[in-house]
């Protein structure tokens, strides 16, 4: 099963960090957080991944061309350019890199990718996001029910808009704007889709958050996971220190070894 990695957007909120590079490669603990989240997502499995490049791209391309290169001790011949690596790089994945265009929305991004998801279910998240989520329960969730897609639904105070669910399905029924001190659910990202959604995303302009995911609730195809663990995006500078200081701590996301 394949991930997909929203990587493509401006990142205004964070422009002290995202001026040099987009918000995915902003690091936490000397590392862009969209590793952490790849590792998150090797840590159960998976190991192939799509990620929707746009805004800056060239800086998440030649992170990944010279991620070897950054990790791994190595012996060149400067006069045959042959090289002996030391070790492997440490990850076995296989990650493809798309330019979505500076100026596509987050449904336009996704639909670039279609070609290389219409074999099956995958996964879709955020590229500035960390959680200690259980993705193996999320998707054993979403493929024992008739969705399109599964959401995931965290807690958290504040800008986001707020989540009406329905329990006993379980089913999104729509979406609402949240106040300072509204206590609901919202939107984590952390998808489980299927490639059905395809047929919901107008033209490069949609919003994935938008229009797609009415048209679902309309239709009855959007449901939701629950999680209660951890969960942090990084929106803001403020932000970024909550992860640096939770890494410090020990960073309740990460599950995998050194």
């Amino acid at each position: 099963m394949k991930v997909v990695i929203f990587a493509g957007g401006f990142g205004t909120r964070l422009s002290e960090e995202t001026s040099i590079r987009p918000k995915p490669m902003v690091e936490v603990g000397g590392r862009p957080i969209m590793w952490h989240i790849m590792k998150m997502y090797a840590h159960h499995g998976f190991s192939d991944f799509i990620v929707l490049g746009g805004y800056k791209v060239d800086f998440i391309r030649d992170y990944f061309i010279n991620y070897r290169n950054r990790c791994t001790d190595y012996t060149i011949d400067l006069k045959t350019g042959a090289i002996d690596w030391l070790q492997s790089s440490g990850e076995d994945w296989k990650v493809t890199v798309l330019d979505t265009g500076a100026d596509a929305m987050t449904g336009g991004r996704l639909k670039k990718a279609m070609p290389l998801l219409t074999g099956g279910t995958f996964c879709l998240t955020y590229g500035d996001g960390v959680s200690d989520i259980d993705i193996g329960a999320l998707i054993e969730t979403h493929t024992s029910s008739d969705n399109w897609c599964t959401l995931t639904a965290v807690s958290q105070p504040g800008r986001y808009g707020a989540l009406n669910l329905e329990e006993g399905a379980p089913k999104v029924m729509g979406f609402r704007e949240k106040g300072a001190t509204d206590g609901g659910l919202i939107n984590g990202g952390f998808f489980v889709c299927e490639p059905e959604v395809f047929e919901l995303i107008d033209n490069a302009q949609t919003t994935w958050e938008n229009e797609p995911m009415q048209r679902m609730v309309d239709l009855g195809k959007l449901g939701y996971y629950r999680h209660d663990g951890y969960w942090q995006s990084m929106d803001s500078l403020r932000d970024k220190m909550v992860l640096e200081a939770a890494w410090a701590e020990g960073a309740p996301w990460k599950r995998w070894a050194d």
